[in-house]
């Protein structure tokens, strides 16, 4: 008996990655409003990170407490919520056991963001340490100046007819 479900064929194109990736820019972008106009009245955030991806800076004391994964809750006590859109990273100041601690937590390291007041929620698959170095490739070698303009003198740019390509109609009689 055959599958009456049509399976979709596999995509050359990484939609699934683009579409987390813009989905992570909505939790920069839910911490970029509460540090221009402060958390909305009932509003709060819970944000699970990896502790151990590359770039999140925390406190050692919580890095042994939580060595893979920790959830913050952003509602009444907490300081210096940054977002950095140059480096995507997070940063905020929030007290543990009544020990002011610092924290920087890259986007791609986190996992799930919820704002429960109105039933909002995401979840991340973790992203691995070669999907960083891939998404931040070395910048390519400086070519010498003079090299660069010949270069560039020497790429014409190539002009393509589009004639062989277009439908002909049918003379009319």
């Amino acid at each position: 008996m055959e599958d009456d479900k049509e399976q979709r064929p596999d995509s050359l194109l990484p939609y699934d990655d683009w579409t987390e990736r813009a989905l992570r820019h909505v939790v920069a972008k839910a911490v970029e409003f509460v540090v221009e106009k402060g958390l909305p009245d009932g509003h709060h955030f819970y944000l699970t990170f990896r502790t151990d991806h590359p770039g999140v800076s925390i406190p050692a004391r919580l890095k042994a407490q939580y060595p893979q994964e920790m959830t913050i809750v952003l509602q009444h006590q907490f300081w210096d919520l940054r977002m950095d859109w140059e480096t995507d990273m997070i940063s905020v100041g929030l007290s543990f056991g009544g020990v002011p601690s610092m924290l920087h937590v890259p986007l791609n390291a986190v996992v799930a963001f919820a704002d429960p007041h109105v039933r909002y929620g995401l979840r991340f698959r973790p992203v691995t340490e070669e999907e960083v170095k891939v998404e931040t490739p070395p910048p390519p070698p400086e070519e010498p100046a003079a090299e660069a303009s010949e270069a560039a003198e020497s790429e014409s740019p190539q002009v393509v007819s589009l004639d062989a390509f277009r439908r002909r109609s049918p003379p009319r009689t």
